[in-house]
């Protein structure tokens, strides 16, 4: 039997043949980046491969790497290993690794969804021998509203805490999530305002050719006292939830997007007003529907319910296993530890 085309090493998934590193999770020579966000993408490679989209995101991120962009669909060749990107439609840039050598065809999902959103290119399947997927919500329980009738909801609990006066304070992780927010809102309701570190990555969007409604930086709006925040929209990653920073805006309504808030008692946690069920990764019938569009013959699982998910393949005539790896789930917030009952 040959030898695997993606193997796990100390510094995480590795091609033997091609000699390269994909989302390494330690220093490495040569590294090929699915996307942006921490977990994926970290410092300190001698090289970095990875969709020209998220370029500007990598280069803030990363502080101007030593990165080669490859558009989508475009091939390069590594040590007789053809080696494409292909769209994830996780966020900006986000891709899905093709590797193809001597005829055996893998493929690195990264993190992905099916979902319409507007801030990055969709989710396109990939044939293959072997598909390494993700498995944030690899449970039957997560399922995805449309995203129009998410967004409606989102705009009308932003027009009654206007009406009242209070401010809308929404946390949402700041590379993907955020923006994802901002393309969706009707930006007629208010004023928006961001956190700092939304801010730069929503400019390095618009940079990237993302057309995303005005905002301004909570440091540099004018201070007027409580009244200035009265009806507008605040954009602040989950971090600054309960932090002085965000008690300004009192009198206020906190929500927050995220998958997770599709589990009752992980809204609860959250003590906020609302919970957005917006996740940036595939739900359960979207994992399904992927694998099944790969037409793979065998199927990795990793990070998030991936005995799970292997199970159930397994039970459903798929030869599937679970892959250990470090990624985690930094789009997200308050991941349960176990599977909800």
């Amino acid at each position: 039997m040959a030898a695997p085309l993606v193997e796990i090493t100390d510094a995480g998934l590795y091609c033997p043949v091609g000699d390269f590193h994909i989302d390494p999770w330690k220093p490495v020579g040569r590294a090929v980046i699915t996307h942006a966000h921490a977990d994926h993408a970290r410092p300190g490679c001698g090289s970095y491969l990875a969709a020209a989209p998220g370029r500007r995101l990598l280069d803030v991120r990363l502080g101007s790497p030593n990165l080669t962009p490859l558009a989508y669909g475009e091939t390069v060749v590594r040590n007789g290993v053809s080696v494409s990107l292909h769209p994830a439609g996780h966020v900006l840039g986000s891709a899905q690794v093709r590797l193809e050598h001597r005829g055996e065809i893998w493929v690195v999902s990264g993190d992905y969804k099916l979902e319409a959103d507007p801030t990055c290119t969709p989710f396109e399947p990939v044939r293959c021998h072997t598909f390494i997927t993700e498995s944030t919500f690899g449970l039957p329980v997560y399922r995805w509203d449309a995203p129009a009738d998410l967004f409606a909801e989102v705009n009308s609990w932003w027009r009654a805490n206007r009406d009242a006066g209070l401010a809308s304070v929404i946390f949402a992780y700041s590379l993907g999530k955020a923006q994802r927010v901002l393309a969706g809102v009707d930006a007629t309701i208010g004023p928006i305002f961001t956190h700092g570190a939304v801010e730069r990555i929503t400019q390095a969007y618009r940079e990237s050719g993302i057309e995303l409604p005005p905002t301004t930086a909570v440091g540099e709006s004018v201070r007027g006292g409580k009244k200035a925040w009265a009806g507008a929209l605040v954009i602040a990653p989950p971090s600054a939830d309960g932090s002085p920073w965000a008690k300004k805006f009192e009198p206020a309504s906190g929500a927050m997007a995220s998958g997770w808030m599709r589990v009752r008692g992980a809204r609860r946690r959250r003590a906020l007003d609302r919970g957005f069920v917006l996740s940036d990764h595939a739900d359960w019938p979207g994992l399904l529907t992927a694998i099944r569009e790969t037409c793979a013959t065998r199927v990795l699982a990793t990070h998030g319910f991936a005995a799970v998910l292997a199970r159930w393949l397994r039970d459903h005539g798929t030869d599937a296993d679970v892959i250990a790896t470090r990624f985690g789930d930094e789009d997200e917030t308050q991941a349960p530890e176990e599977p909800p009952t």
